[in-house]
């Protein structure tokens, strides 16, 4: 036991200082690769413009998630509680065992999938894409073949980086996103103007291959023996296999939520699931950095602290990142809403990516902005839930969600188009955000609710009145040229105005909530705090 630990094995990051170092680091990579990303989407969008090709691509990836998202992710995070608990105790043995297992089930399940989904890929995409004409539909067909191969990959890439967290390391977690952004950038760049579309469902495929290659020195350093086993009845795999039904249901809420935006879409005119991707990359942007980073490094340290006797604990942990989310987000949220148009504009305003591509990806912004609120707080208390065994309240969330954003789609989607498409996802996943938080607290008082309120309140009114002012300096700042340089002044304008009225605000009022800017990057305990 004790090699273990010398070799790495076992080591879980401790809460405060251990949480911090995970989290910063989880951070700086990923911001990395988020930069990286926003340069891959930007350049596809330049060479490809905002047309049927590119919404066939989409619609591609799409009809791939079904293979993969809905089971991969699922186990990923199904494994950290008990092989946390494991590398915790220093049994690397029966981490070995669990991680082997879940690896082998996913390849055998994920071949089967895809095999079924090849078999009828044409009606998969008639019921994805309803909206597309037959050559649109048969560039998707191809496409979606081509992607396929990246399902195995990918759930490679997530089981093994979600191990390697449970033993403390996350350098390849965090790095993955870089050479794989490197990779689509040249499929863009080279191949694209001389094979087309299918240059970069090529590139897919070789950048996934190359993420799951980056993941193998974390998994070395962890200790982890990769080799094939199917060990069912494992008192370890079972509890994954209990926790993976609900996450299914739980990822299935952003995915679902997708695919039946881009089905309703795909009538809506060419480029308009280019639009609403593009959009929700904007505004998802924060949530990726930050918070997903974040609850990655917190979720070891929730699944540790979900006994009963550390109930007290658990909370402290889920008021912290709550508070320290809304304080980061809130603001974001109100920039996103009054400078969508330049920060769109700046990304992606060159190219083939037209005027009315910019407008169009500025409507969806705009109103995809409240997801990135929605993402955030249910990620931390869904996580929560899943800390004290509670599998059944995610699960009962995600389906309401979805249930609200398909009515909305089939409503104000059809109504209103681009707009209505991305308010139905908005309210579908703040209600599923709100609803996590009350179940949370009233089932396993793992929410302060009280203070919780109170500190919304306060975070929101300093928010919308920057918010209100930012938006006074923009129209005072007259018509723009939409130039790169115009676009990157009034977004400068739009966030220095909202940060600086926001921060004011809450230093006049003396709000708690300025202490988490000292603990955001590891929410270092401090038991028994309270807003």
């Amino acid at each position: 036991m004790t090699s273990d630990r010398h070799r790495g094995r076992g080591r879980l990051p401790a809460p405060g200082r251990g949480i911090a170092r995970a989290a910063t680091l989880l951070v700086s990579l990923t911001a990395v690769s988020q930069v990286l990303g926003f340069v891959r989407d930007a350049v596809i969008a330049a060479v490809f413009g905002a047309g049927a090709a590119l919404d066939a691509y989409l619609v591609s990836q799409g009809v791939m998630n079904l293979v993969l998202a809905l089971m991969a992710g699922a186990l990923a995070r199904a494994v950290v509680p008990p092989v946390s608990r494991a590398a915790a105790a220093g049994e690397s043995g029966r981490a070995d065992r669990t991680v082997q297992s879940v690896l082998t089930l996913a390849v055998l399940v994920l071949l089967v999938g895809a095999g079924l989904v090849l078999a009828g890929t044409e009606q998969v995409v008639a019921v994805l894409a309803p909206g597309f004409d037959e050559a649109t539909a048969e560039l998707a067909v191809e496409l979606t073949r081509i992607v396929l191969v990246a399902a195995l990959f990918i759930a490679g890439t997530d089981i093994l980086a979600a191990a390697a967290q449970a033993h403390g390391r996350f350098f390849g977690s965090g790095v993955q996103g870089v050479p794989f952004n490197l990779v689509m950038i040249a499929a863009a760049v080279w191949a694209g103007p001389r094979f087309g579309i299918e240059a970069l469902a090529v590139g897919f495929v070789a950048g996934s291959a190359v993420r799951l290659l980056t993941q193998l020195p974390a998994v070395r350093a962890a200790g982890i023996r990769l080799r094939p086993r199917l060990a069912l009845r494992d008192p370890d795999v079972r509890e994954v296999l209990r926790l993976t039904p609900p996450l299914l249901v739980g990822s299935a809420v952003l995915n679902v939520n997708t695919l039946v935006d881009r089905a309703v879409g795909s009538s809506q005119g060419e480029g308009v699931i280019t639009a609403l991707n593009l959009g929700f990359r904007v505004v998802s942007l924060v949530e990726s950095l930050l918070v997903a980073t974040v609850v990655a490094a917190l979720y070891p340290a929730f699944s540790a602290a979900g006994t009963p006797d550390r109930r007290a604990e658990l909370r402290s942990l889920v008021d912290r990142a709550l508070r320290a989310v809304l304080l980061v987000l809130l603001p974001v949220t109100v920039v996103l809403v009054v400078a969508a148009r330049p920060l769109v504009q700046l990304v992606f305003g060159r190219g083939d990516f037209d005027a009315a591509a910019v407008a169009a990806t500025t409507t969806a912004a705009t109103w995809y902005a409240a997801a990135t609120l929605g993402l955030a707080l249910r990620s931390i208390t869904s996580r929560a839930c899943l800390a004290v065994g509670d599998r059944r309240t995610p699960a009962v969330v995600a389906l309401l969600a979805m249930a609200v954003n398909v009515v909305g789609d089939l409503t104000l989607g059809v109504a209103y188009g681009i707009a209505g498409i991305a308010l139905s996802t908005s309210l579908s996943l703040v209600l599923a955000a709100g609803l996590s938080i009350a179940l949370l607290a009233r089932r396993h008082d793992g929410v302060s609710l009280g203070p919780l309120a109170r500190s919304v309140a306060r975070l929101g009114a300093a928010a919308l009145l920057g918010g209100l002012l930012a938006a006074g300096a923009l129209a005072g700042l007259g018509p723009g040229d939409d130039g790169a340089l115009d676009a990157l002044l009034r977004l400068a304008v739009a966030g220095s105005v909202v940060a600086g009225v926001h921060l004011a605000v809450l230093v006049a009022i003396r709000a708690p909530e300025l202490a988490e800017l000292r603990s955001l990057p590891g929410l270092r305990r401090r038991p028994g705090h309270r807003a």
